[in-house]
């Protein structure tokens, strides 16, 4: 098999062009030509059907991409490990997390890992989507529930809780809400009960919801949730942490909280020796660390 006419073949694919994927590989769209009709030859099949706007997979031609993603995968493990120096951490790392962690936690934290080591190239994903790492979706998750997905290295980083946090201002323009059931006079801001999220979050907001609300505003993500808190619009459903990373907020009605909510960091087990891996990993379990640390003091 030419290992050639893979490589071209996977790039014709994932271009839906000729010329593009000409332009990736940084040949003439007559070379990527008979690359692919040669393929067609040697399977006897026609891989791509052919029309004005581009190009699509054949039933066969999806059976050949499926392999040569496979393959890909594969080949971009291997290239990670062998790149992996024993003495520094470098190249790119994909992380992935949900919307909520990766924007109010984790990135805010990254500067302090770049410091340490410039030459990493993160590729931060944020979905709520679990994506499979054994088949290299990612190289490091962190996720609100432990990884189902077999081969993984998993290791609890921490406790999440689900708590109601309004600014000063927005509690001296509506006074504070002393009891559960004083929340009715105040506009409740969350996610909406059918978007992506951990369920005993959902639990907490279906339970507040069924109250008579004067008012209440919805958001697709936490992120937005805390911009609307932050501008006073309300009273927030937000992850715990946010109050360490936000004083300005104030916490109210301590008595309402989620049930517990694990957070897992999992990477699969071909990168136990990865620099980049331990790198990322030790980093995170240091702000942790000093974050817990800030929450006792």
């Amino acid at each position: 098999m030419d290992w050639d006419k893979l490589r071209i073949f996977h790039a014709v694919a994932d271009a839906g062009s000729l010329t593009h994927a000409g332009e990736v590989l940084q040949l003439s769209q007559s070379a990527v030509s008979r690359q692919i009709r040669g393929l067609e030859e040697l399977f006897d099949s026609t891989l791509f059907h052919r029309h004005a706007r581009g190009l699509i997979l054949t039933e066969q031609g999806e059976l050949l991409y499926d392999a040569t993603k496979r393959m890909n995968q594969v080949l971009e493990s291997a290239s990670a490990r062998i790149r992996d120096s024993e003495d520094e951490a470098f190249g790119e790392l994909r992380v992935t997390t949900t919307t909520g962690f990766g924007t109010l936690f984790l990135a805010p934290r990254l500067p302090s890992l770049y410091a340490q080591y410039p030459e990493l190239k993160i590729d931060l994903m944020l979905e709520e989507r679990v994506l499979d790492l054994p088949m290299r979706e990612a190289d490091v998750a962190i996720r609100m529930k432990e990884p189902s997905q077999a081969d993984l290295i998993r290791k609890r980083l921490m406790t999440v809780t689900m708590r109601l946090y309004a600014s000063a201002e927005y509690l001296r323009g509506n006074g504070t809400p002393q009891k559960l059931e004083d929340l009715c006079d105040f506009r409740l801001i969350s996610q909406k009960v059918t978007s992506q999220q951990v369920s005993v979050g959902a639990q907490l907001i279906r339970e507040l919801s069924a109250r008579p609300l004067r008012s209440v505003f919805t958001v697709n993500n936490y992120f937005g949730v805390l911009q609307a808190v932050l501008n006073h619009l309300g009273i927030g459903v937000l992850p715990d942490y946010v109050g360490e990373d936000f004083p300005d907020l104030v916490h109210v009605l301590p008595e309402v909280a989620s049930g517990d909510i694990p957070v897992f960091l999992a990477y699969p087990e071909e990168l136990r020796h990865s620099r980049r891996i331990a790198a990322f990993r030790d980093f995170v379990v240091e702000e942790i660390v000093a974050y817990r640390r800030a929450r006792q003091a």
